[in-house]
């Protein structure tokens, strides 16, 4: 009777454990699938990137091809060249007498000579001969160099016309030789060659102690002692350029 009872009582237990995980497990399962909901809204539209860097540059393409020609142009009018040439023969003038007037400005008020490569300046300040030099120098030159006959000569009358006797040029002793007479050269350390207008006397009895040179108005040369102060000329290279420059005395004063 008692194992009876017992049996019921664990029957009665299994059943109800067995319902609660019956219970239990259902509950875990998946439900059905819900319905497809709406279609959202579109969203604005984002700001703008950054822009991105510069491509490369392509390869040059192959030439066109040419295009068609084009029409006849209309004839020209007819020249009149007579009215151009009168034109053409008054500028001439005008240019002549340009030239004219350049020239008296140079020769008359600046008081220069000339040749084809150079301007020639005669100054009237009494200077020993270092100080001549240095004066030719700061206005843009040196001292004058007679080397040929022409150019002495031009040099001799620029002097005689101004009514003088002598000036510095630039020759001077540039060494000494071995009886103790001067070899001389000229301010551009060039050594005399083919030219020198030496007097006879002077070429006869050479002075051992006078290191500089003066131009005479008669064109010849004589020695003279560097300390004597004496007008001097200068000379100039004319510019090779359009428009002068640096081949024009920078500085005639009104005393030259």
């Amino acid at each position: 009777m008692v194992r009876l009872l017992m049996l019921c009582v664990f029957v009665a237990m299994f059943g109800y454990i067995s319902a609660s995980t019956e219970v239990c497990t259902n509950s875990l399962l998946p439900g059905a699938k819900g319905l497809a909901g709406e279609t959202g809204f579109k969203g604005e539209v984002g700001h703008t990137g950054k822009m991105g860097r510069i491509g490369d540059e392509g390869d040059k393409g192959d030439t066109g091809l040419d295009g068609p020609f084009g029409f006849k142009g209309k004839p020209g009018t007819t020249c009149d060249c007579g009215r151009y040439r009168k034109v053409v023969g008054q500028l001439d003038v005008s240019v002549g007498k340009l030239r004219k007037a350049v020239k008296f400005v140079k020769n008359v008020i600046l008081g220069l000579r000339e040749t084809e490569e150079r301007y020639y300046l005669l100054v009237k300040e009494s200077k020993r001969f270092r100080e001549a030099s240095l004066n030719c120098k700061l206005r843009g030159g040196t001292l004058a160099m007679p080397k040929t006959s022409n150019t002495n000569r031009l040099m001799a009358d620029y002097v005689s016309q101004a009514g003088l006797t002598r000036v510095y040029i630039g020759v001077q002793a540039q060494s000494k030789d071995n009886d103790g007479t001067s070899s001389y050269g000229y301010a551009d350390s060039s050594p005399l060659q083919g030219f020198a207008a030496w007097s006879q006397e002077q070429e006869l009895f050479p002075t051992t102690n006078s290191s500089c040179v003066e131009l005479l108005s008669t064109g010849t040369w004589g020695h003279v002692e560097c300390e004597t102060t004496m007008f001097f000329l200068c000379e100039f290279p004319k510019s090779r350029r359009r428009g002068g420059g640096r081949g024009t005395p920078a500085s005639t004063s009104s005393r030259a």
